[in-house]
């Protein structure tokens, strides 16, 4: 099969230059672009690979040069903007190009963390209560608001502005911290209760039907203060040394309470429906202690990086990276 590979990058590069696997991981700090180009050609699809900042002509040129089968689709970005990610395969779909992952609908209603939330809740599924504080005019104040709050930016992802910070349990600190992501990531923050429980990842492969794949659970090992909330901060997520100096590891859960498996499964495959998802999404969820399970985010075309959660949890369902990536594609080209 003739593959594609998009994926983006922070400035203008040279079409014709690839960038090395190599780069790749070191240099531009992009595993799942590495991993997944290395999968596809150890499984013999012929591939080529462009990187994407500010030229849609470079897209197009390469599209009709390369004819290929199917697009992988790795772009977060276009100059180096998310608020562009959708425009990626909607340019895709005007052409009648097939591709991986999530079209420009599902990324649009998820994008906007609010927004995704409401069309959850009318449907059934429960979701954190929460306030929009918008950059243009920031709120002075939270009525009928529960304590204490998460406050994070609207549209970011992969934890990007989330810090210890975040957690604020007063209506100044919640106020504060939301000026903060106004001024250092100009944009609206989401301001939201805290819930407590266990931080979990559930992921769905998806076309035809979607396939929930065994949950994982976050494990925060060691605190300054045991009774301070857990969550996971950005360096929680992608910083090694910190994930070691805590003991913060990513593994099967701990056993569930009656009937609460079920209920994530059936969960996500009704968010994935809902938010018009195809291909494969990742839901980060929290488990209460009566088992109830309340949705934090939707994250269409979640990192497939080996060893990270969406592959950890194909591994668990019995797919291994090369299989996973294999049906990914396969897919798409239905």
């Amino acid at each position: 099969m003739k593959v594609l590979v998009l994926f983006d990058v922070d400035r203008a590069v040279d079409p014709n230059e690839g960038i090395s696997i190599r780069a790749l991981r070191r240099e531009e700090q992009k595993p799942t672009e590495a991993d997944v180009i290395s999968c596809l050609r150890a499984l013999g699809h012929d591939v080529d690979r462009l990187a994407v900042y500010d030229n849609v002509r470079d897209m197009f040129d390469r599209i009709a040069s390369f004819n290929p089968d199917v697009v992988f689709n790795l772009c977060e970005t276009f100059f180096f903007d998310r608020a562009h990610e959708p425009n990626i395969p909607a340019m895709l779909d005007l052409m009648k190009v097939k591709y991986t992952g999530a079209g420009p609908e599902a990324l649009l209603l998820c994008k906007d963390k609010a927004l995704c939330k409401k069309l959850l809740a009318f449907h059934g599924i429960r979701v954190a209560g929460d306030v929009v504080s918008t950059r243009a005019r920031p709120l002075k104040k939270l009525r009928r608001f529960r304590f204490p709050a998460f406050v994070k930016p609207l549209g970011e992802e992969g934890s990007n502005g989330i810090s210890k910070a975040s957690y604020a349990p007063t209506e100044a600190e919640a106020i504060e911290r939301a000026n903060f992501i106004h001024e250092r990531f100009n944009c609206d923050a989401l301001i939201e209760e805290y819930i407590e429980g266990r931080e979990l990842t559930v992921s769905v492969l998806g076309n035809p039907r979607p396939l929930p794949l065994p949950p994982r659970e976050t494990f925060f090992g060691k605190a300054d203060d045991d009774s301070a909330p857990r969550f996971a901060t950005a360096r929680a997520k992608w910083d090694d040394a910190y994930r070691r100096k805590w003991k913060i590891r990513n593994d099967a859960p701990d056993p569930f309470p009656n009937g609460a498996g079920e209920r994530l499964a059936r969960i996500a495959r009704k968010a994935y429906r809902v938010l018009k998802v195809r291909g494969l999404v990742r839901l980060d969820v929290r488990l209460q202690e009566d088992g109830h399970v309340i949705v934090i985010e939707v994250n269409p075309n979640p990192s497939l990086a080996r060893g990270d959660d969406f592959a950890a949890s194909a591994a668990a369902a019995g797919l291994d990276y090369e299989a996973l990536i294999q049906r990914i594609l396969d897919n798409a080209v239905r």
